[in-house]
Formats: structure tokens, sequence, C-alpha cells
């Protein structure tokens, strides 16, 4: 994208637009873009919908937002609602909210207090997790892994008042990484060289190996020490 001679994108109150190439989008209110967007920078408050895929160096958005295809990101930050229907690729994303991703998540660094939902792998180098409600994973390879029960913030009552039977925890088949500290976690496989396994896990199988630490609220099948 020539950066120097793409238009910038503005919609206020209640608008729409095309796709294309950007140099700054700005969305207030409730917008619909049809088709996918290339942008230098995306930031947008209210109601947001991305008619395909959306590639973007830098963005910022509050509300409830949706896209019909892939992200591709540089760094992200997120307030409210987020929906992807593919993947999910970038350097930095910081959530506060609800996150439904319907294929792979790659990332460099990945920070969210809220409910989390990724249809494919997660990939990352570091991943934070506050959780305020029920989060699924299909598998997680990081380089380090914190999990975290939160408290009664908005979006854990947010979350309890849509499916109040669905505790907060995080459920995934396999986890592998080098440093692993979970609590609240439902796998049938942890994998890694650190791992701590905190109050309300129930893990199947636990392989490690350095050092494993197991909290005397936690449940766990079967310990096996790996390696050399």
């Amino acid at each position: 994208m020539d950066k120097d001679a793409a238009a910038d994108l503005q919609i206020a109150g209640i608008g729409g637009a095309a796709g294309g190439a950007y140099n700054h989008v700005s969305l207030e209110g409730l917008s619909r873009i049809n088709g996918p967007v290339t942008a230098r920078t995306f930031t947008g408050n209210g109601r947001m919908r991305l008619g395909g895929s959306l590639t973007v160096e830098q963005m910022e958005t509050n509300g409830d937002l949706k896209i019909g295809g892939g992200l591709r990101v540089g760094t992200m930050k997120h307030d409210g609602l987020l929906k992807v229907d593919g993947g999910l690729h970038g350097e930095s994303f910081t959530l506060n909210g609800m996150a439904d991703i319907k294929g792979d998540c790659e990332l460099e660094n990945f920070t969210a207090e809220g409910v989390v939902a990724i249809g494919g792998f997660l990939s990352a180098g570091s991943v934070e997790l506050v959780l305020q409600g029920q989060a699924k994973v299909k598998e997680i390879g990081v380089e380090s892994l914190v999990i975290r029960k939160g408290g009664s913030g908005a979006w854990s009552r947010l979350a309890g008042g849509m499916i109040p039977k669905l505790r907060a925890e995080l459920q995934a088949r396999v986890i592998e990484g080098d440093f692993l500290d979970l609590e609240y976690t439902e796998a049938e496989v942890v994998r890694g060289t650190v791992i701590i396994i905190g109050e309300g896990c129930r893990v199947g199988r636990v392989e490690y190996r350095d050092r494993l630490t197991v909290h005397p609220g936690a449940r766990v099948g079967m310990e096996e020490k790996i390696g050399g």
C-alpha cells in the first residue's frame, strides 16, 4: 500500500463505506465497511461491522466489533466485544472484554481480561489471561502462560448472566510451553519445562522437564518427568 497516496476513511454517526486501502480509518457510532480493508491505523467506537478481512499496523477500538475474515495487526487494544471469522495474527493484542476468534491465533504478546474463545491453535510468546468466564482454546503452544481467575468485574457478571452455569475457567485439549503457571484450567495434557498447577485445575496428564508444583486444590491424573 502506498501510504502517502492512500486516503483516510472517517464515519461518524450511522454510515457505510467500501473496502480498500486507507491511511487512517476512524469509526464512531454505527458503521459498516463492505469488503476487506488495509490501513496504517484504525480507531473505532460503537458498533462496527467489516465485511472482509482487516490488515492494519496499529489499532484501538471500543464497543462491538465484527470482522468477516482474518485479522492481521501490529499492535491492537480492544475494549468490548470482538468477533473474528478467520484467524488473528499479530505482534501484541490487549483485550478487556469478550473475544471469539474462529481460526488460529498467532501473537508475540497476548494479554486479556474477560472471556476468550479460539477455535484453532493459540501460538504465542507470552500470554496472560484473567478469566471472567469460561474460556475455550483448542490447543496452546507458548513460551510463557499465566492464567488467573478474575474477580466479580463487569465482564464476569455479563458472562454469568448469559450462561450462568459456566464457571470461570480455561478449557483446552493440550497446553505446551516453557513456563506454565495455571489456575482454574481444565486440560487433557499439560507439557512444559517449569509447570505450576494451581488452584481449581483439572488435568489428565502432566509432563514436565525441570520442575512441577501442584496445588492441593488441583486434580492431576498422571505426572511424568520427561527428557534428560
